[in-house]
């Protein structure tokens, strides 16, 4: 089966990408623009499964767009039946090359761990958390379709989850169904995206590919903050280096330097082409739904190559303007945004609204003779004008303002709830960041369409792999499946003269 995968491709035939956990198609946009043919899908949710359609299958004939954009618990359908709904025909071994995916990261990640029941009474209650085990289910896929490669993307703390290794874990059952995987974590900035976003990235090939490259060098450089570095070192604790006990399959991490990559790219050189949303916005005027149906003209033409290429990304162009330039409506807290400095978080935004409330209350006095004093209602409504709720020490990280010559903080799901974690760093129009600006952070073409309204938009802008990482990864693969074409021509050529 392996060697007619390989005679296929060497005809000339794309190579054929299952993407699952797919989100909205951050891997699926990587793969397609390194060449590959998306097959198709499984994503459980709705506006995602309808994405990911809408991007990869919009000319499909209307019945076949349809089940391209049905959400499917992958727990619940056999990769048989799901290629059958394809309307794809024979062995289901035979029609799938590439299985790519990230199994649902929150079992993993720190920050999910700690929402988890019980966990305060059984610190290893996230252990049980049956998202943790859907990874498997990836393998399960891997059994029955026989990719020649695969891709599995999540966080860094798949490396130290619970005490074990999981991508370790997982290298050995692939070694023992016959691939030859490698993983490693790689920093989707050093690869022209402007976001700092750590990742775990784990690549195997067939044993008969004999492969030789499993990673992407980097193209970009910058010095990553601190807590970057410190996420990395956490998440590494348990990778075993000594020659008796290692793990045999981690790579180390590919690191750029700056005499042979470009600057990285940075919030301003990726988002100021964009149309401004300032005070005479009605986005920041008005309260109510934020729908995608109006065209926003750019103002200008591209100023930087990353807004070029966001605007002429083959295949998902852009070229008057974006639908989903949309904000959260928040009046309380547009004058905090304005006053806060670059990378400030919520203790001085706080502190900011703090300050705000006295001048508040001077200006009253000076204008009435009194201010409002504690514990009344007229105190309690100004206040609750300027002051944010929250306590300052336990959300410390809540908000955040960019920084124009730096890029983006990791974004998160949790962008689809709010957005405080990425304030706009132009503080003449002092809001948060809008969907588009999100999927800019992201890598994501102008062109590329997301089902809204805004919530769900954001969501799946936060949980998707960054495309122009994906796509660093599928060029080296797409170079391994090249080579191993041509090995298998010149083996077939020697077997010939042999006989």
């Amino acid at each position: 089966m392996i060697q007619s995968k390989l005679e296929r491709l060497k005809r000339g035939g794309r190579p054929r990408v299952l993407d699952l956990f797919a989100g909205c198609g951050g891997i699926s946009l990587g793969f397609h623009s390194a060449g590959f043919e998306i097959v198709g899908a499984v994503e459980i949710d709705t506006a995602a499964a309808r994405s990911h359609a809408l991007n990869f299958h919009r000319d499909a004939p209307p019945d076949l767009f349809e089940t391209h954009a049905k959400p499917r618990d992958i727990t619940a359908i056999e990769p048989e039946e799901l290629l059958a709904e394809y309307g794809l025909d024979g062995p289901a071994d035979a029609q799938i090359d590439v299985i790519v995916g990230g199994p649902p990261c929150q079992a993993f990640a720190r920050v999910g761990r700690a929402k988890l029941r019980e966990v305060a009474e059984h610190p290893e209650a996230f252990l049980r958390d049956p998202r943790s085990n859907l990874y498997l289910r990836y393998l399960d896929y891997v059994r029955s379709l026989k990719p020649i490669a695969l891709l599995m993307e999540n966080v860094p703390d798949v490396l130290n989850f619970g005490g074990h290794n999981v991508a370790e874990e997982t290298c050995e059952v692939l070694d023992d169904l016959g691939y030859d995987p490698r993983y490693t974590l790689m920093n989707a900035v050093f690869y022209g995206v402007p976001q700092m976003r750590e990742r775990m990235v784990l690549v195997a090939y067939r044993k008969e590919l004999k492969a030789d490259r499993w990673h992407p060098n980097p193209s970009h450089w910058i010095d990553l903050p601190k807590g970057y570095l410190g996420t990395r070192q956490v998440a590494m604790r348990t990778i075993r280096t000594d020659l008796l006990e290692e793990d045999r399959y981690f790579s180390d991490p590919p690191e750029p330097h700056p005499d042979n990559s470009i600057p990285a790219v940075t919030a301003e050189q990726a988002l100021s082409d964009l149309p401004r949303i300032d005070d005479e916005s009605e986005l920041k005027q008005t309260k109510g739904p934020r729908r995608f149906d109006k065209l926003v003209r750019y103002p200008s033409p591209p100023m930087t190559d990353y807004q070029r290429l966001m605007r002429q990304w083959p295949g998902f162009e852009s070229l008057e303007g974006v639908h989903d330039h949309v904000i959260r409506y928040l009046p309380r807290d547009y004058k905090i945004f304005a006053r806060m400095q670059p990378g400030d978080q919520y203790p001085e935004a706080h502190q900011l609204a703090l300050r705000m409330f006295e001048e508040r209350l001077q200006e009253i006095e000076r204008k009435e003779g009194s201010r409002p004093r504690p514990g009344t209602k007229r105190y309690e409504q100004e206040m609750a004008e300027y002051v944010p709720p929250y306590d300052p020490g336990k959300f410390p990280n809540k908000w955040r303002k960019m920084e124009a010559d730096m890029p983006a903080r990791t974004l998160m799901a949790h962008l689809g709830k709010d957005s405080y974690s990425h304030i706009h760093y132009d503080s003449t129009q002092a809001r948060t960041i809008s969907v588009r600006e999100a999927a800019r952070l992201q890598s994501f073409p102008d062109g590329f369409v997301f089902q809204g309204p805004m919530n769900p938009a954001f969501r799946q802008v936060g949980n998707a792999v960054p495309p122009l990482m994906a796509k660093a990864v599928a060029a080296v693969m797409m170079e391994q499946l090249e080579k191993a074409k041509k090995h298998e021509t010149e083996d077939r050529t020697q077997a010939a003269v042999a006989v």
